[in-house]
C-alpha cells in the first residue's frame, strides 16, 4: 500500500463566503441567454455573459448551486462534494488556471499581478530577475514539504464568488428550477420548460451544463444523437463523508492524501484508490472548534452495474453499501492515523453511485466521457440546433476544474463579438 500526502497547502483566500441571496422565483419568465445548471462551467458562462451586459437566467434544480462541486452542510460540518485538490490558480502565464481568469473578470480578488506591472512599468532587468527566481522558486515544489492550492472557506467559496460575479453584473439564478424540456421550435432553440410547466423563453441562446447524455434527455424524443449515444462513459464513484473530533488525532495532520492498495493493479481499478481531503486542517471553519472534516472518494472507478436497479431502501442495498465502502474507511484509518476511531465519528455518510446519480443528475452516475487522448476528441460546443449550445465535462477541453471553465468561456465568446472579447481581456490585463 502506497500513502502519499500532501501538506502545508498554499492557502488560496476567495475572501469570506457570502450569505448569497438564494432566488427560489424566476421572476420574468424569458432572458437573452438561459442556462441550464449551476456547474462551474455554467456560472462561468452565466457571469461572462452578464459581464458583456446579456440578461442571463440560470435555472439549477438542486437548492444549492454549484453542480458537481457544490457544499454542503450537516450538524455544523461543511463538506465539499467534489473537487478539494487544486493545482495552481494563477490567471497569467504559461500554466494560467481559466477559473482563475474568469474570477478575475467577475470579482476582485485582491491580487497583484506583480510581474505584469513590472514588465508594464519596470525595467526589462527587474523583470528578466524576477523571471530567474521564480524558476528557482518553482524548483522547490519538487522537494519534501510541497505545496498545492485550496481555497480558504472551501470548495464553496470558489462557487460563492461565480455566484456573486454573476449577481454583481445583473444575472439571475433560481434554484429547485428543474427544466424538463429544451423546447425547439422550427429546427431552433428557443427556451425551456420547467417540471412546473412554465415556460421560460431564451432569446438568443439556451445553453446546457448537463453531461451530453442528460442534455440529449432534454431535447424531443425524435433526436437521434448516435456520436452520443455509442460515447463511452467513465465510471463512477463512492464517497465517504465525515465529522470527527480531533482529539488525539496528530497536530501535524496534513490536507490531502492518497491511498493506493496495490500500483500492480493500476490506478484506473476499481477498489484500488483512494483519495482523501482533510480541509478543517487549513479552514478550520469548516468545521465545529475542536472537529475535523474529512471526504474521502474513489475517482470514477466505480461500476454503476453493480447499483442499477436496487432500491435505495432495500436490505440489499444497504449491505452492498456497507461492504463497498469498506475500502474507504481502511484508507481513512491509514491516512489520518493513530487516534481515529470510526464509532465516534458525529457525522458518517456514505455515497454511492445512486448517490452521485442522484443529487448531481448525472446520467449513472457517471464522471464524464470516457474519451482517450490521442483516440478522440471531446464535443464541441455547438449543437445541430441552432441557439442550443452545451458547456461542461462533456465538452472540449474536457474533465476537471480549469477544462469546465474554459468550455464556459469558450461558449460565452462564441455569443459576443470580437470587439466585446477584446475589451475584456483588455479590462482584466490578460
Amino acid at each position: 500500500m502506497l500513502k502519499a500526502c500532501f501538506g502545508n497547502t498554499r492557502q488560496l483566500i476567495l475572501g469570506i463566503s457570502a450569505k448569497l441571496g438564494l432566488v427560489w422565483e424566476i421572476g420574468k419568465p424569458e432572458a437573452d441567454v438561459v442556462v441550464i445548471g449551476s456547474g462551474i462551467a455554467g456560472l462561468c458562462c452565466a457571469g461572462l455573459l452578464s459581464r458583456y451586459q446579456q440578461d442571463v437566467l440560470v435555472l439549477e434544480s438542486h437548492s444549492l448551486p454549484g453542480g458537481a462541486a457544490h457544499s454542503f452542510e450537516k450538524k455544523g460540518y461543511k463538506f465539499d462534494s467534489g473537487p478539494s485538490l487544486f493545482s495552481g490558480f494563477q490567471s497569467r502565464g504559461p500554466q494560467a488556471n481559466p477559473l482563475a481568469q474568469v474570477l478575475d473578470a467577475l470579482v476582485a480578488t485582491g491580487r497583484l499581478w506583480f510581474l505584469w506591472d513590472l514588465e508594464k512599468y519596470g525595467s526589462l532587468d527587474a523583470a528578466r530577475e524576477w523571471r530567474k527566481l521564480l524558476v528557482y522558486m518553482f524548483a522547490e515544489w519538487y522537494k519534501p514539504g510541497c505545496s498545492l492550492e485550496y481555497p480558504i472557506h472551501g470548495t464553496g467559496a470558489v462557487v460563492d464568488a461565480l455566484v456573486r460575479g454573476l449577481q454583481k453584473f445583473g444575472g439571475r439564478i433560481s434554484f429547485k428550477s428543474h427544466v424538463e424540456i429544451i423546447v425547439v421550435e422550427n429546427g431552433r432553440a428557443v427556451g425551456v420548460k420547467l417540471r412546473s410547466g412554465q415556460f421560460v423563453r431564451a432569446k438568443k441562446a439556451v445553453v446546457s451544463n448537463a453531461s451530453m447524455w442528460d442534455t440529449l434527455d432534454l431535447l424531443p424524443k425524435e433526436v437521434i444523437a448516435n456520436r452520443i449515444k455509442m460515447t463511452p462513459q467513465c465510471e463512477s464513484f463512492m464517497h465517504l463523508h465525515l465529522g470527527f473530533d480531533a482529539e488525539g488525532i496528530s497536530e501535524d495532520l496534513k490536507i490531502h492524501h492518497i491511498v493506493v492498495n496495490d500500483w500492480e493493479r493500476g490506478v484506473d481499478t476499481d477498489q484500488n484508490v483512494v483519495l482523501i481531503s482533510i480541509p478543517s486542517v487549513l479552514s478550520p471553519d469548516l468545521a465545529p472548534p475542536g472537529k475535523h472534516v474529512l471526504h474521502a472518494y474513489m475517482p470514477g472507478t466505480k461500476p454503476f452495474g453493480l447499483w442499477e436497479g436496487l432500491d435505495r431502501k432495500t436490505a440489499e442495498y444497504k449491505e452492498l453499501k456497507a461492504k463497498r465502502s469498506e475500502v474507504l474507511w481502511r484508507a481513512v484509518e491509514c491516512a489520518v492515523g493513530p487516534g481515529f476511531d470510526h464509532e465516534k465519528c458525529e457525522v458518517k455518510l456514505v455515497g454511492t453511485p445512486l448517490t452521485h446519480q442522484r443529487f448531481l443528475r448525472r446520467n449513472r452516475g457517471t464522471y464524464g466521457p470516457a474519451i482517450q487522448a490521442g483516440k478522440g476528441t471531446f464535443p464541441r460546443h455547438s449543437t445541430p440546433f441552432p441557439q442550443l449550445y452545451c458547456c461542461g465535462d462533456s465538452t472540449f477541453p474536457g474533465i476537471g476544474v480549469p477544462a469546465v471553465a474554459a468550455s464556459g468561456a469558450v461558449v460565452t465568446n462564441s455569443l459576443v463579438s470580437m470587439s466585446q472579447h477584446s475589451k475584456l481581456l483588455d479590462a482584466v490585463g490578460i
